[in-house]
Order: C-alpha cells, then structure tokens, then sequence
C-alpha cells in the first residue's frame, strides 16, 4: 500500500512537469482580469476629474461632449489592447527544478528562478477573479524585484499544479506528498474574528481611518480650490472648530464617537484580512486560507521562515488567544513596498505549541531563566518620556490658548511613568542551545523567537553615553531584517556576542 502511494505521488509528479514543460500562456481569461486591473488604476488616479466632468456636464456643448466620448473611447481601446499584449507575451514554464518566465511588450524580460529560492507560492483572487472563478498566483522569493511573479488568471487545477511542481521539489521535501490532515489546525468563524477584533490595536484602525481620510480631504479640498469655492471649506473648518474648541459636550461627542469608529474599522479590518481563516499542516509547510473581498491562499515554508513573533494583550489573554507573525527573508522591493506581512490571528495554545513543534521541534525555551535589561534602559525611556510630554504641552498651549489645559498632566505623567516601567519589565531575553527569545512590548506582550542559524551576522553597539554606563546593544541581523536587545551589561553582552558569532560560524543548517 505504501508503495502503491509513492507510485502514484511519483505520477502525479510527472505529470504535473509534463503540464508545464513547454511555455504556457495564462487562462485567456487573463486579459480581462489585466484590463479591468489597468481600468481601476486609471479611476483610482482620475476619479476627481470625474467628480469635475459631472458637475460640469450640463454646460458642455454637444462636440465636447462627442470629442470627450471619443476620447474615452480611445483609452478604453488602448488598455484593451494592451491588456492582450501583455497576456499574449508573458509565458512561463518549469525546466530543470527552475521556473522560466518571459515577459514585456516592448522591452523584453526573462526570468530564471531555482525552486529554493523560492519563499511562497500564495493564491489571492479580488472580485473579479472570484466572478470569472479563475486565481492570482503569486511567486514570492527572497531575491531582486524582477524576480517577485503575479500570474494573474489560472484555474483551480492548473494553479495547484504549479503548487505542487515547485513545492514537491523542494530540497526538504522530496519524497513523497502527504495529503493534508481532515481537521485544520485552527479555523475561525465570524463569532470568532468579532471576538478577535475586540482585542485588536483600535488606536492603529482610527489612525489608519484618517489617514486615509486625510488623503481624501486633500483631493477633495483641491478640487474645490480648483472651481472656485474654496471659501466654502475654509468657512467651515473655521465655524467647526471654534464650536469645537467651545463646546464640552461636542468634545465628549467626538471622543465617543472616535471609539466606535475605532472598534467598527477594526471589526472591518479583520474581517476584510482573515475572513474564513483556515490553516492546515501539510509535511513541513503551513497552508493559509483567508480574505473576504480578496481571498487568498499562502503556502509559508518551515525553511524559509526567519523567526517568529508571538503577541497577545490583557483582553487577549482573558479570551485564550494570540496572534503569531511569521518573518521572512526580504525581497529586493522591500525599500518600495514592505513585503506583506503573514500572520495567523485567534491562535490559541494548542495551536501556537503546534506551530513551534513545526519549525523548532523539539525545543523548549520553559525550563530557561529570563534576563532583563540594565535599568539605563528605564532611565533612556523616562528622558524620551519627558520630551514627548514637552511637546504634547506645547501642542496644548499654542492649540488652547488657556493655562488650565496643563492640568491634564496630572493626568498624563502617571500614564506615562506606568507605561515606561511596563515596557521596561517587559523587556526580557532568553536563550538556548540552538534558540533565542526576546520579549518586549508596553501594552501589547511581543515574544520574538530566532533560531541561532538564521542569524547571518551579530554586531554589539555602544554609544558614548552607553560606554559611561556600562551597557551596549546586541544587533542580530537576519535576512528579514535587524532585531535588537537593547542596553545589556557589557561584560554579558561580550559573552552573547562570542556565542553567537560561534554559533553562527559552526551550523551546518541553511538559513534558507
């Protein structure tokens, strides 16, 4: 019966390489999927001049109508061609544990890349995707921004087989597929996400909110300086925020109505992200299932995760749960566009020892003592402490104009004093033989988890003030960034840094 199985794993291997030997085109559905991509970007940068057109249309004549009508119609035909042209020329194939892509209308590209430097393989379908039941296919690696893939339009079956004949390959896992167990590691209903969104940053959705608000006010501030009617937004910021400043009740009005506002986009937030969120194990990768307006489907490889954060918060903590936050190596686009974070919300601690048994089995950071930080960190937290608070009295008086404003310290230094020996206290460390573990945090509790082998180099830092007291900061850098332990004693930073280095220096594991 084993045999019986590898045979047909083997099979099915074949015929997967058999599928994408030769250059293939995407689904021909591709090319609406392109156009309707480039056509959203075009309103996206344009929809204030559309916004102009409306208001403005009853006073065209009939030709700059027909000339405007023409004109559209034109860029319509343009992006259609040139959605067919970009489908036409971009074709891929597997040869040689590589996958080959050709691509470009004018200027030409190839792309070679070798199946380990390969991170993820996620599927993700928007609207449109979904009505056309096709998938995006996204090829992420650790490697230039040539090399980050999007193949726009697949089905099922021929997406699942790119999977497959990339991911069997893997140096890790070359055997034989294992089929993916009936019952998911962790699933999460809407009752579940609801509960889950109650726990979340609410300050992070607000900021979030009016930044984007913020965006929008601006464009729509612009246009109206742009027909002449700027007096009409001036006229009302000024009448409002006089009210504003006057009035107790208003204040108390907009303060409750920011906290509703700040629970409603986190519940929006997470919904949007991790609706259906599904997780499975299969051999040594985790399999991500979730999104509502955008689904996606993330396969994370054990091997190419760099270390993980775990973090929860009081509330989190009363509910059993935890978000973890998977690290990986960063692309060559991550200066432009941070490369999408991949985290797992709802986690409870079944699940989050499951998750460490897979990509650090066999360890256990329990039976170690924590070390805490030189209190220069705690006096370096109380000097940042007081310049935030100077500012934020500064802001008060020229904002107010009333003395009576400062009371609000007697308010404000104790949240502050509270929060810095929170942080402080948090801020731990701890390792093993093979492990290091950094906690860290102020409201929200961070518990950062690093192997010693995918550290690739560790710098000890020390400022002048720093060398007076004794301490330096320990730097690991990894290939999805820089994590720190800030202000050690010296003689114990020396000794962590010689243990690293060596460390670093005799593992015979890949970091990638």
């Amino acid at each position: 019966m084993h045999q019986k199985s590898k045979n047909l794993s083997a099979l099915k291997l074949m015929d997967n390489a058999t599928l994408f030997s030769q250059f293939s085109t995407q689904s021909k559905k591709g090319i609406l999927v392109i156009y309707s991509n480039q056509i959203f970007s075009l309103l996206k940068a344009t929809w204030i001049l559309l916004i102009l057109f409306i208001q403005k249309f009853s006073k065209l004549s009939a030709i700059s109508l027909t000339y405007m009508y023409l004109g559209i119609a034109v860029v319509l035909v343009f992006f259609l061609v040139r959605a067919f042209l970009i489908f036409k020329n971009f074709q891929f194939k597997i040869e040689n544990n590589h996958f080959i892509l050709k691509k470009g209308i004018i200027k030409k590209t190839n792309i070679e890349i070798p199946f380990d430097r390969i991170q993820n393989i996620n599927f993700k379908q928007n609207i449109v995707q979904q009505i056309i039941n096709v998938y995006e296919v996204n090829i992420e690696t650790a490697g230039s921004a040539d090399a980050e893939i999007s193949i726009k339009a697949m089905t099922f079956e021929q997406a699942t087989a790119l999977k497959n004949s990339i991911t069997i390959f893997d140096k890790a896992n070359t055997k034989s597929e294992v089929e993916i167990k009936e019952k998911p590691l962790l699933e999460i209903d809407f009752l579940a996400l609801l509960k889950v969104s109650i726990t979340e940053n609410h300050l992070k959705s607000l900021l979030i909110l009016i930044a984007i608000l913020i965006g929008f006010f601006q464009q729509l501030e612009q246009f109206f300086k742009g027909s002449g009617n700027d007096e009409l937004v001036d006229n009302f910021i000024s009448e409002n925020s006089s009210a504003f400043q006057t009035s107790i009740f208003i204040m108390l009005f907009f303060s409750l109505l920011l906290v509703l506002v700040g629970l409603i986009s986190s519940f929006v937030r997470i919904l949007l992200q991790h609706f259906n969120l599904t997780v499975f194990i299969k051999n040594d990768t985790l399999e991500i299932d979730q999104g509502l307006t955008t689904k996606k489907s993330i396969v994370l490889k054990k091997n190419k995760v760099q270390h993980i954060t775990i973090s929860t918060n009081p509330l989190k903590k009363i509910l059993g749960i935890s978000f973890i936050t998977f690290s990986q190596a960063e692309s060559g686009i991550s200066k432009e566009k941070k490369q999408e974070i991949i985290k797992i919300v709802g986690c409870k601690i079944a699940q989050i020892s499951a998750i460490k048994n897979l990509l650090f089995p066999n360890e256990n950071l329990n039976d170690f003592d924590k070390n805490q930080v030189d209190s220069y960190y705690k006096s370096r937290l109380y000097l940042q402490g007081i310049f935030v608070l100077s500012l934020i009295n500064l802001g008060f008086y020229f904002g107010f104009q009333n003395h009576l404003i400062f009371w609000i310290n007697v308010v404000l230094f104790p949240v502050f004093a509270l929060l810095i020996e929170t942080k402080f206290k948090k801020r731990t460390y701890l390792f093993s033989e093979d492990l290091l573990q950094i906690n860290f945090g102020t409201i929200e509790t961070h518990q950062t988890i690093l192997p010693f082998y995918k550290v690739q180099c560790v710098s000890m830092q020390q400022t002048f003030f720093q060398a007076r007291k004794n301490v330096a900061d320990l730097v690991f850098q990894t290939a999805s960034g820089k994590i720190k332990i800030p202000c050690i004693n010296s003689t114990e930073a020396l000794k962590m840094y010689n243990f690293a280095l060596y460390k670093i220096e005799t593992s015979q594991q890949s970091w990638m």
